[in-house]
């Protein structure tokens, strides 16, 4: 199996996850307010199903794609996606949301190895824009499983989500107007079957440490870092982990401390 196609299956089977905890929802069951301020389960998934759109059209049609975000608002885009779902019928929204995941993988699926797809952030190969779905799709389903009181069972495609927020902690430092920083960072964290996944220079002083699920829900922002077990040295590394995330965008307000139960 390519990378591409693993990255495929991995996608497919966390919508699969998500969908499970959605499929039985009423209208109310959908209007369920989420830990995001302002959202309920609807918007959680309707902002899935517009950004699937976007990725959709950021690799069938780049041109078209770099056009209608040039004219997007950066300030309401991501609310405005989130709110096409806000009194759609249930069936209508997950329908949307089903058929722009199958169609989406069939575009990625279509796309060249080397062939960079345009986005809100730099421009990614296919293989990592499936990853920046994995993570969203994670990510967004975090909110949905807090807000119906679900405990999910980690996967191996943690794995995934930690890759990108290793590699995304350049971009962290650049949107917040800083430079990157050339200092290594180290990055040690065990998996949910207890692999050992690493990233950065044995040597390097600064580290960051401890169990994969915990570093996913930092990166993403679903938990507050008091809330986390991780191990932190080095300045680098500390100010990394005061800024991290994994998604292009604003950060978006903190979850507060002691707010879930984990």
């Amino acid at each position: 199996m390519s990378a591409l196609a693993g990255l495929l299956a991995d996608l497919d089977a966390e919508g699969g996850d998500l969908d499970a905890l959605v499929a039985g929802l009423d209208a109310a069951g959908l209007a369920t307010p989420t830990p995001a301020a302002g959202w309920s389960i609807a918007h959680q998934l309707a902002h899935l199903a517009w950004t699937d759109r976007q990725a959709i059209q950021a690799a069938t049609d780049p041109a078209g794609f770099l056009e209608a975000a040039k004219a997007a608002n950066p300030l309401s885009y991501v609310e405005d996606g989130a709110g096409e779902g806000v009194g759609e019928a249930p069936e209508s929204l997950l329908g949307r949301w089903r058929d722009g995941r199958a169609t989406l993988r069939a575009a990625l699926a279509a796309v060249p190895a080397e062939q960079r797809i345009p986005w809100f952030g730099p421009p990614m190969k296919s293989t990592s824009m499936a990853t920046a779905r994995i993570m969203e799709t994670w990510a967004h389903g975090q909110d949905v499983a807090d807000a119906l009181g679900v405990r999910r069972v980690p996967t191996h495609r943690l794995r995934h989500i930690a890759h990108l927020g290793v590699r995304t902690m350049g971009f962290a430092f650049v949107s917040r107007g800083e430079p990157a920083p050339e200092t290594p960072v180290r990055v040690e964290l065990i998996g949910p079957d207890g692999d050992h996944w690493e990233w950065g220079p044995p040597e390097a002083v600064d580290r960051v440490s401890g169990d994969a699920l915990d570093f996913c829900l930092h990166v993403v922002r679903r938990r507050h870092p008091d809330d986390l077990g991780l191990t932190v040295t080095g300045p680098v590394a500390t100010k990394w982990m005061s800024i991290a995330q994994a998604f292009a965008g604003p950060p978006g307000a903190d979850r507060e401390p002691g707010q879930f139960d984990d």
